[in-house]
């Protein structure tokens, strides 16, 4: 946020900056609601890929939801202390390497230990993403935003399964994604 946006008492929603800073923050934390959907239609595909057991198979899910909500509050101290930015860049990058991680898995073991590391990244980007919001928008405009991202990350949400069946059932086979 500029010096010009803190005298004005922060970025206007309606404003160019404004819309950018909701859409990155809904992309940022969409992705990690968007996966905590996604994989849920692909299992049995992901089973069959990989050779992996109904246990293996719910671990795939636990091992991301369980890091996820077990560090959720400490990425959100963590944002606070070093920057809700910086923390959730680095959420957003910890994620996309992870979840090359679980693109590239070999076996159902490195594909759970890819989905604790993605809930690891989710649990550092969400809290910093809604965190932002208010911290940078005017305080007439703050509801308008959280509203927006609210919005956004239920579409995400929403959109996982049918993500996941469309790109399990296009798939020639092999391999595992999350």
């Amino acid at each position: 946020m500029s010096d010009a946006d803190v005298a004005a008492g922060g970025i206007r929603l309606g404003t160019g900056r404004g819309r950018w800073v909701v859409a990155a923050t809904a992309l940022g934390s969409g992705m990690a609601m968007l996966d905590g959907t996604v994989v849920n239609v692909a299992l049995p595909r992901i089973g069959e890929d990989l050779g992996a057991s109904l246990a293996s198979l719910q671990w795939t899910i636990n091992a991301y939801m369980l890091t996820l909500a077990a560090l959720i509050l400490l990425g959100g101290s963590l944002g606070d202390r070093y920057g809700r930015r910086r923390v959730f860049l680095v959420g957003v990058c910890w994620f996309a390497v992870a979840s090359a991680g679980c693109a590239a898995a070999p076996n159902v073991e490195v594909l759970i230990l890819a989905r604790a590391l993605q809930g690891i990244g989710g649990a550092l980007l969400t809290p910093g993403s809604l965190a932002m919001l208010q911290a940078v928008f005017h305080e007439d405009d703050r509801a308008g935003a959280v509203g927006a991202w609210s919005g956004l990350g239920g579409v995400a949400a929403a959109v996982g399964p049918f993500l996941g069946a469309g790109w399990w059932t296009a798939r020639a086979g092999g391999g595992s994604s999350c």
